[in-house]
């Protein structure tokens, strides 16, 4: 082991930059350590000067990646020979396993001491179950987010697998609501709205949450939608045909803060529905998949028996979903408006999202337990 320490780290997608600026910092209060690999503008003001842009491999979704493919199997192959021409002390590969499993993969072949951190488990407990044991042969332990995951790995023979905590665990006191700020639903309904924060996600969504507002009536309704940036135009284009005007928010800050105001929400699957779970707000969770998925998924058994992420980790279908072919605004409607009153299943909600912290509690920040995992793996502790 070289001194100070060499870490490489290959983050697929700005989530993982996110992870992986953190996981630095974290890094240089245990030890010394230089740092090169993949990421992002976060990790960059950490020293790391990327091979390449971020944006080159972060797409996600079927279609993205098929049109992409020669690009991507070009930036795994350089990442790959950086590696090998001046081995690291370890590599710690940062979720979007589609492209950073490839790299460890081809990496092990040829470095076979050389120790591997899988930073974010895959979903291998939703779906393609295989894949846990395969991740034995080139990853030594795997840093989870999810507190159900290392009993996920352990059944399905994965490779050893701890529970460091989710981000989001950090940042209770910006999705928490100040005295006054979420209203009682009495009040009045302020209903978040986020269909997503991809291109190909929103065109999905906002027609199908515009159909369901049509069917709610709108006296005592205000509707606000989170719009990624470079989305709020078409998002405000895609709203014009809806029943009312949603007000848009833009940026993280004016997002937490519409959360903190929000007391129902109506969710495309993903981080934001545990966001809005951390929140408090009770919701409804809908995700329409692409076109090319919907075929493919007829040919993979998902085994998840839920697929949002509060629902997992509280293991029940406290919060409803309707996912493919049953996001439908006629189901959803009805569903959504039972929580626009003091109602059984609003305070079904309200008792099981309450549960959510016991479930996803450490006893330190996240990327300090992830910083001393690797430590302990590279000095073989």
């Amino acid at each position: 082991m070289s001194f100070p320490l060499d870490i490489f780290i290959v983050a697929g997608e700005h989530s993982g930059d996110q992870l992986g600026f953190k996981l630095i910092r974290a890094l240089r209060e245990e030890t010394d350590i230089s740092v090169r690999g993949v990421g992002g503008p976060l990790m960059a003001g950490e020293g790391v000067a990327s091979l390449f842009p971020l944006e080159d491999i972060a797409v996600m979704g079927f279609s993205a990646v098929i049109a992409r493919l020669p690009l991507l199997k070009r930036r795994i192959d350089e990442t790959v020979a950086a590696i090998l021409a001046n081995p690291p002390d370890v590599l710690v590969i940062i979720d979007s396993p589609d492209f950073t499993h490839r790299v460890a993969k081809a990496v092990r072949k040829k470095l076979r001491r050389l120790p591997v951190v899988d930073y974010v488990s895959p979903s291998v407990w939703a779906w393609r179950s295989g894949r846990a044991r395969k991740m034995r042969a080139y990853v030594d332990k795997v840093l989870a987010l999810l507190p159900f995951e290392p009993d996920a790995h352990l059944r399905l023979g994965g490779p050893d697998c701890v529970y460091v905590g989710h981000p989001l665990i950090e940042r209770l006191s910006e999705l928490r609501p100040m005295q006054g700020e979420r209203k009682p639903v009495a009040n009045g309904v302020n209903l978040l709205v986020l269909p997503g924060s991809r291109g190909s996600v929103v065109r999905r969504h906002m027609p199908l949450f515009g159909e369901v507002l049509k069917r709610l009536g709108t006296a005592n309704l205000a509707v606000t939608i989170p719009a990624v940036p470079k989305l709020a135009d078409e998002i405000s284009e895609l709203a014009s045909t809806w029943p009312l005007a949603p007000r848009l928010v833009s940026g993280e800050a004016e997002k937490f803060a519409a959360m903190r105001a929000a007391n129902v929400a109506l969710a495309a699957s993903g981080t934001s529905t545990l966001e809005l779970a951390l929140s408090g707000v009770p919701l409804i969770g809908a995700y329409r998949v692409e076109p090319l998925a919907n075929i493919v998924r007829h040919f993979v058994k998902i085994e998840a028996p839920h697929i949002l992420l509060p629902n997992l980790v509280l293991g029940q279908r406290a919060i409803p979903e309707f996912v493919a072919g049953d996001a439908r605004p006629e189901r959803i409607a009805p569903a959504l408006e039972l929580l626009f009153g003091d109602t059984p299943q609003r305070r079904a909600q309200e008792t099981a999202l309450r549960a959510l912290d016991e479930r996803m509690k450490v006893e330190d920040a996240p990327s300090r337990l992830a910083a001393r995992e690797i430590l302990k793996l590279v000095r073989g502790i």
